[in-house]
């Protein structure tokens, strides 16, 4: 079989959950890219429609669904609307999540102040709504289909316990282990579940954190990065092979339960 014939999506529709997001965004393009028929699900009509619109300018095919994870009323109205549009979905990623400040444990702070109503908050938009909901209600009408492919987007982090952001970590760690469960699952029933571990990508919610007013690294950024052998940051069209390789039904056909790391080499520096 030919490279092309192994990645190739055009019998495929892709929904992106988070898809208005920099990480999401660039998932959903890269699948639209290799021929899936894409639905972008957000929050932001004007982000969603940007990204729609990008995807097409391209020669892809998309549309934008408005999409509260929080919500299984939301999710449903989602996934009904995309099946009677684009057809039944058949690659669902979840990239939806996120951190928040007062779940965010500052140099020097005492873990146990740290406010249980953050921390079950950023469990509820990453575990909860960013990844159960969606494999539950996306994923009924893959088992029912008998084929599917559900991408969880993770973190390094949640494998590495990483200072300060000690919620997320945790909440990360749990899509990962969920991921495998699913796998399990799953695994007779056609679907196939599997996670992406992104390392240090600059995005909105932490571009301060990695980069001063100047564009220089702040103390935390050049600690990442002289921790990461490729001595960068990710860029977010990076995550998008990995992303078409486990969507495909022919090149992954025999892959789930897996967390692919993409983090430069990060996690493989011990000292």
């Amino acid at each position: 079989m030919m490279s092309d014939e192994l990645f190739n999506l055009e019998n495929e529709t892709a929904v992106v959950i988070g898809g208005t997001g920099i990480l999401g965004g660039a998932i959903a393009e890269g699948l639209a890219g290799s021929g899936a028929k894409v639905a972008v699900v957000g929050r932001s009509e004007e982000r969603g429609n940007e990204r729609v619109r990008a995807i097409e300018a391209n020669g892809g095919t998309a549309m934008f669904h408005v999409g509260d994870v929080t919500s299984v009323e939301s999710l449903t109205a989602a996934r009904d609307g995309i099946n009677e549009q684009l057809g039944t979905a058949s690659v669902l990623v979840n990239s939806a999540g996120g951190n928040r400040p007062d779940a965010t444990l500052p140099p020097g702070s005492d873990f146990c102040k740290l406010p249980l109503e953050a921390w079950q908050g950023v469990f509820d938009l990453n575990l909860v709504g960013g990844t159960l909901l969606p494999c539950q209600i996306f994923g009924e009408t893959m088992v029912e289909a008998g084929r599917g492919s559900i991408i969880n987007i993770a973190s390094m982090s949640g494998m590495i316990p990483l200072s300060r952001v000690v919620a997320y970590s945790a909440a990360k760690a749990a899509v990962i282990n969920l991921t495998k469960f699913l796998a399990r699952e799953w695994a007779t029933r056609g679907v196939r579940v599997n996670a992406i571990s992104p390392g240090f990508f600059p995005g909105e919610q932490n571009r301060a954190l990695l980069f001063n007013e100047d564009g220089s690294y702040t103390e935390r950024g050049n600690q990442i990065i002289s921790h990461t052998p490729m001595e960068r940051f990710g860029e977010p069209r990076e995550l998008q092979g990995i992303a078409v390789w486990l969507a495909s039904e022919r090149a992954a056909s025999f892959v789930t339960g897996q967390n692919i790391v993409v983090d430069g080499g990060f996690g493989s520096v011990t000292i």
